[in-house]
């Protein structure tokens, strides 16, 4: 053991620092810091400020324009914090954000950019100033040329947002993101993990690859295997379900039948005075023309008016009452059944030769006969 350790020192100390900078520290080793915590900014880190303006402006939709131009004055203090200026032009149907001398944080333009593309994006004022803080990021997906058809497109965007906007619901609850779907793109805000899953599964649901229900229950299972801190390091593919999609058997769209190539185009078409010189209304006069016009019209208001007139009088037609039937029916099926048995026991017992003729004896009425029947001797 004492060599392994003396091994180990002289290792250490044949190591060479390339820079004078290059050194072990104290802190790299101090298990009380986060490396991943992203800190707040303080002024004191820029004193000076920005030596030169950055502006960013985009253009909103007309029907935004009410709405803010009533919650301007609020995202205006909320910027004004950072030494933001925003500028609000309803002539044009721009935003513009822009730095000033008093702005000291660097970053806090692309945040102030991020806060007018989700505004014109009909995301909520209060809901929208979040984006300045340094945790919060945001994405707006396009989703609107995935998808060429316009009632498919229609048709997967409200499968993203389910019954009630359950569906959209349960993916903010288990992404720990804001989402917001309007128009062709899809708003989001939260943390760079929520946003990575909300992207996935929007894609994924408007390319028709797997249903956002799916990637629920993936994300509650995972959601579940995070607890067990035996499972840390292992991979949780074993774990989660495979699901396979079936293709839908579309109709078939029948193929027309190819006709023969031949050189010669198609016979011309008899024109409309062609017609009327085969049939010889080329040569009768205007008013011969009207009237017979007007007697074809005649009788096709005539025929029109017999065809009215009989759906007219089917109104007032009694409909059939239905046949009761008799109750003696089963009665009489049931004698007839008993007398036919009868007769049939009687035609068997005869030991004559005679011709008999079938038909006859069974359409003559039966005879009585008394039943006789063994009476059971009582055992005394």
């Amino acid at each position: 053991m004492e060599v392994e350790n003396a091994e180990k020192v002289n290792l250490e100390q044949k190591k060479k620092h390339k820079g004078k900078h290059d050194k072990p520290k104290p802190w790299d080793e101090d298990p009380n810091i986060d490396r991943w915590k992203i800190e707040k900014f303080d002024p004191s880190w820029n004193p000076d400020g920005l030596l030169e303006v950055s502006s960013f402006s985009t253009i909103f939709p007309r029907y935004r324009e009410k709405y803010l131009q009533e919650a301007w004055p609020k995202v205006k203090s909320a910027l004004k914090e950072y030494g933001i200026a925003a500028e609000l032009n309803l002539v044009e149907g721009s935003m513009t954000v822009s730095t000033t001398r008093k702005t000291r944080d660097p970053y806090i333009i692309i945040k102030a950019r991020d806060l007018i593309k989700l505004l014109s994006r009909s995301v909520p004022a209060p809901q929208a100033i979040k984006i300045l803080d340094d945790e919060m990021q945001c994405d707006i997906i396009k989703i609107g040329n995935l998808v060429r058809n316009k009632e498919r497109f229609v048709k997967r965007r409200q499968r993203l947002v389910g019954p009630n906007s359950s569906t959209l619901k349960a993916l903010e609850i288990l992404t720990s993101c804001y989402i917001l779907v309007q128009g062709n793109t899809v708003a989001a805000m939260g943390s760079f993990k929520g946003l990575k899953q909300v992207r996935r599964i929007v894609e994924d649901c408007v390319e028709n690859k797997m249903h956002p229900v799916y990637h629920i229950k993936i994300l509650m299972m995972k959601k579940e295997l995070e607890k067990d801190p035996a499972l840390k390091d292992e991979n949780w593919d074993r774990f989660l379900p495979t699901f396979k999609k079936k293709n839908v058997q579309t109709k078939k769209v029948k193929s027309k039948e190819k006709k023969p190539y031949t050189p010669f185009p198609p016979p011309q078409q008899p024109s409309k005075i062609d017609q009327e010189l085969e049939s010889g209304e080329y040569f009768l006069s205007e008013k011969k023309k009207l009237t017979k016009k007007w007697e074809e019209k005649q009788e096709k208001q005539a025929q029109k008016a017999a065809e009215n007139k009989i759906k007219r009088e089917e109104a007032f037609v009694p409909p059939k009452e239905p046949v009761k039937q008799d109750s003696n029916k089963e009665e009489d099926v049931a004698a007839l059944a008993k007398s036919l048995k009868q007769k049939a026991k009687e035609f068997g017992k005869q030991k004559s030769l005679q011709t008999i003729n079938a038909e006859e004896y069974i359409s003559a009425p039966a005879a009585e006969q008394p039943s006789k029947k063994k009476k059971k001797s009582k055992h005394t």
